[in-house]
């Protein structure tokens, strides 16, 4: 297999640099200059703007090189993962999307709060603090395994050096540089996934030659995935899509109610051909290189090109994985500044501003210490969606189904399914059930469990005023 030189590690290093240079100096111009700009762009985004910033940010570097990866060990299928959101995009759009902008509130946390109480509310804010926190995991792991294998350093240093530069692009930017970044990085992201396409298909002389000699399955539409797990996955994103902090986020920034589907709508199409591609991808991988690791399956394409390509390559999944980095640090911030700085401290909106910035410096490291542990990139990726499709099936039941809107009911769901899911996770999926059905499960009958006790005591207390009322008589 053919090694980088210095000579051409250098190119590639030298455009990754200059990229870097001129998204940080887009940042910086762009950057935001009060609370507002910080947290929702001061509803000034466009919704072209904000369906490629959800599109960016839900399909990053752990969807690109976990889709590849699993693809590689599954077959095609294994474009589900990617394609699946596509489906949750319009349906977040049309059932809970202009629900959530016209609640005033630009955290999920804050828009359960409305329906449930102070309790749910910071449930749900430390559950979905906790998912996001593995989200930066699998990007950092995903990202530093393209990056060290072109470069030749370790995958904790690649992690490191995408940690400082996404907590740049965070700290600085904010969600008003951060929205018109994530174009840049959406379309360098394009064109770097559409580049090992090409590669891998003129190494592999096209379909045809894949299709003839491995194994049927690897281009079924369920292939070796299966049908459940298929299923589990199209749960898993529609539940992420609708509750995941940094969508509403992105969704709060706009201009006006009536963009909100637009923006859905955008986000979905730009999922469709993307995830065809890298599920191909590692295919091709597994038909050329069949004794790499399954990680691999999609950096290993960038040594069997010239190191121009590799170049863009690369920069395209640091994008990938800055975007995606950045938007989950901002999302992280907001959620501990408004649910627990401000109400602690009642802060001017000038200290609240500042405190958001520096959270969002920690915030962008302490994944780091979990990266060596997460090598299944694409499982721990549905396992935070399986987390936060939990705080979805809440938010649906708050806003559509208002009779069982009990907090103490909504609050010991949630923390059953965070309990539950994260058991079943550790343990492998035990009787091939995904923790995905276990977290929509799970809050669901702990909220209808609660509401038959709620119904038993008031009917009790009926039938005692009943017979007061009788001895009175």
């Amino acid at each position: 297999m053919r090694q980088f030189d210095l000579a051409d590690t250098s190119i590639i290093v030298g455009i990754l640099i200059i990229y870097l240079s001129a998204t940080i100096w887009l940042t910086v111009r762009l950057r935001s200059k009060n609370a507002g700009d910080f947290m929702v762009a001061a509803r000034s985004m466009p919704a072209v703007v904000v369906g490629i910033l959800m599109m960016s940010e839900f399909v990053g570097a752990k969807s690109t090189i976990g889709t590849a990866q699993s693809a590689f060990e599954s077959g095609l299928a294994a474009a589900w993962a990617v394609l699946s959101a596509a489906i949750g995009f319009p349906l977040f759009g049309v059932f809970l999307a202009r629900k959530l902008y016209a609640s005033g509130e630009f955290t999920i946390s804050g828009a359960i709060a409305r329906k449930y109480g102070r309790s749910t509310q910071v449930t749900v804010s430390l559950i979905m603090i906790y998912a996001l926190l593995l989200v930066n995991v699998g990007y950092y792991v995903s990202g530093a395994a393209a990056i060290s294998s072109v470069l030749h350093i370790s995958l904790l240093s690649a992690a490191v050096i995408t940690a400082m530069v996404s907590t740049f692009y965070c700290a600085i930017g904010g969600m008003k540089s951060m929205a018109y970044v994530s174009v840049v990085h959406t379309t360098i992201k394009y064109i770097g996934v559409f580049i090992v396409l090409g590669v891998a298909l003129t190494m592999t002389h096209g379909v045809k030659p894949m299709f003839m000699q491995m194994p049927h399955d690897y281009f079924t539409w369920n292939g070796k995935i299966g049908t459940t797990t298929i299923g589990a996955w199209i749960i898993a994103n529609m539940g992420a899509i609708f509750s995941t902090q940094y969508i509403i986020q992105a969704v709060s920034s706009l201009k006006r109610p009536e963009s909100v589907r637009s923006s859905a709508y955008i986000a979905a199409i730009l999922c469709v051909p993307i995830s065809i591609a890298l599920g191909l991808i590692g295919v091709a991988a597994k038909f050329l290189f069949p004794e790499i690791g399954s990680l691999y399956a999609f950096p290993i394409f960038l040594v069997h090109m010239s190191p121009v390509l590799a170049g863009i390559v690369t920069t395209s999944l640091a994008a990938s994985v800055f975007v995606g980095v950045s938007s989950v640090g901002l999302a992280i911030s907001s959620l501990i500044v408004r649910d627990f700085y401000v109400p602690a401290r009642h802060p001017t909106p000038e200290a609240e501003f500042r405190m958001s910035r520096l959270l969002s410096i920690p915030i962008g490291f302490v994944p780091l210490i979990f990266v060596l542990f997460f090598p299944e990139v694409l499982h721990l990726s549905f396992f935070t969606r399986a987390l936060r499709l939990s705080i979805s099936v809440v938010a649906v039941i708050g806003f559509y189904l208002p009779f069982f809107s009990s907090n103490r009911g909504a609050t010991l769901g949630l923390l059953a399914a965070v309990i539950a899911t994260t058991v079943w996770y550790l343990f492998g999926d035990p009787y091939g059930i995904d923790n995905i059905y276990v977290a929509f499960i799970t809050p669901l009958a702990v909220m209808f469990i609660d509401r038959l006790i709620l119904k038993g005591r008031r009917t009790k207390e009926e039938g005692k005023s009943v017979s007061k009322s009788a001895l009175r008589g």
